[in-house]
């Protein structure tokens, strides 16, 4: 699939289909995880891939009641550690969320390449969580997505964005 129809019709997926996705499929999803860039190469991430029907229902509660999420055959949590690291100036400790966040868009796009349909979970109990999978100390959860086969027709292009003219800018804010 081109790339830029890949982001043109990469959407949040909130019905699931319960077939179970490839081994192969879930490997070449998370190596584009894996290998998505952070600074000074860290890589401060570690990904859970929830598959027990049990544990993703329990995900439920923590995630402000949103029952899509145990629907799909597997759940990733994408766990991030902040490391001792001084990379200079304002971002500091921040770094951490974006390079999780940049793995986890990568695994996103990846996902919606090889048709599966993901929805970015933001909205979450961190400690509840973290408890429910036995993250250790030092880490966090970043961000959840279920994975797995849209049900029904998920992937359109969306004209809902603002144009150009309203989001960028050339050579200082106008």
């Amino acid at each position: 699939m081109d790339f830029y129809e890949v982001i043109k019709t990469r959407r949040s997926v909130r019905s699931f289909k319960a077939d179970a996705i490839p081994d192969d499929v879930l490997e070449r999803v998370l190596n584009a995880a894996r290998i998505a860039p952070s600074g000074s190469n860290r890589q401060p991430w570690r990904f859970i891939v929830i598959r027990d029907p049990a544990v993703r229902e329990r995900l439920v509660p923590s995630c402000h009641g949103q029952r899509f999420i145990a629907a799909a055959p597997i759940v990733v949590a994408a766990c991030g550690r902040y490391i001792d690291f001084d990379r200079g100036d304002w971002m500091g400790d921040s770094s951490m969320l974006v390079d999780v966040t940049i793995a986890i868009d990568h695994l996103v796009l990846a996902a919606r390449a090889e048709g599966l349909g993901t929805c970015w979970i933001g909205s979450f109990n961190n400690d509840q969580i973290k408890e429910l999978l036995d993250v250790p100390d030092g880490w966090e959860i970043v961000a959840l997505t279920p994975l797995g086969y849209p049900d029904g027709s998920a992937f359109t292009e969306t004209a809902d964005r603002k144009p150009l003219s309203e989001i960028v800018c050339e050579d200082r804010w106008q």
